[in-house]
């Protein structure tokens, strides 16, 4: 059988990596540490809520923007972090662990003759650490350190563009707001990792709606 697609591109922190573990993980280490006590299930509420908003004041290394978004997270949750406390985010980063199935789904794309990319908001170097827990190699990597901005702003998608040329291509992430929603008004074919089953955005019905990766692998490498 032959793949649909050529090479698919994936969203790295939330597709492939568990970043609200990680992030959750890190924030309750760094404030026990400070004799902080804050509640765990408002973290990645605080979290998600600002980092877009950090990202929107123009383009800054992610190691900052992690430090700033990790800052007002933190007064929002009554810990009142100074900036010289904030930057244990991008320190925990390179830690923040796989999803269970992103390795074998990856693998198993890859053995069905797919090429494989990522296109991270992050930096080339925490990009790099987290590389590490990948088995599956990437023939094509876009950082917002590359491109100078942020999804969803279009410069991933297109430098990407330029790099894939006219290869049948797939975009598969799990925010429908920073992947799904810019990918489809650039008429890029998508796959939302709908992990949580959440309803699209406007304009962010997806080409192929999946729940796990393993099951991205199994309608696409059967």
């Amino acid at each position: 059988m032959t793949a649909p697609f050529d090479i698919i591109t994936f969203d790295c922190y939330g597709t492939l990596i568990d970043w609200e573990r990680g992030i959750r993980h890190a924030f309750l280490r760094a404030a026990a540490e400070e004799g902080m006590r804050i509640a765990e299930g408002r973290i990645i509420a605080a979290f998600a809520a600002v980092e877009p908003v950090v990202e929107r004041e123009g383009y800054r290394l992610y190691r900052e923007v992690l430090a700033e978004t990790a800052r007002r997270a933190a007064w929002s949750l009554g810990w009142h972090l100074t900036p010289e406390q904030a930057g244990f985010l991008a320190a925990s980063l390179p830690s923040w662990p796989p999803f269970d199935d992103t390795d074998a789904a990856l693998e198993r794309l890859q053995g069905a003759g797919i090429s494989l990319g990522i296109l991270s908001n992050v930096d080339e170097d925490l990009l790099a650490a987290t590389r590490r827990h990948f088995r599956a190699g990437f023939e094509i990597v876009v950082t917002a350190e590359q491109v100078r901005s942020y999804k969803p702003a279009p410069a991933h998608f297109l430098a990407a563009r330029e790099r894939i040329g006219r290869r049948r291509w797939l975009h598969a992430a799990q925010s429908n707001f920073h992947d799904i929603v810019p990918a489809n008004a650039l008429g890029i074919p998508t796959a939302w990792i709908n992990r949580k089953g959440e309803a699209p955005l406007a304009g962010g019905e997806p080409s192929l709606h999946v729940r796990t990766l393993s099951e991205l692998a199994d309608r696409l490498a059967p």
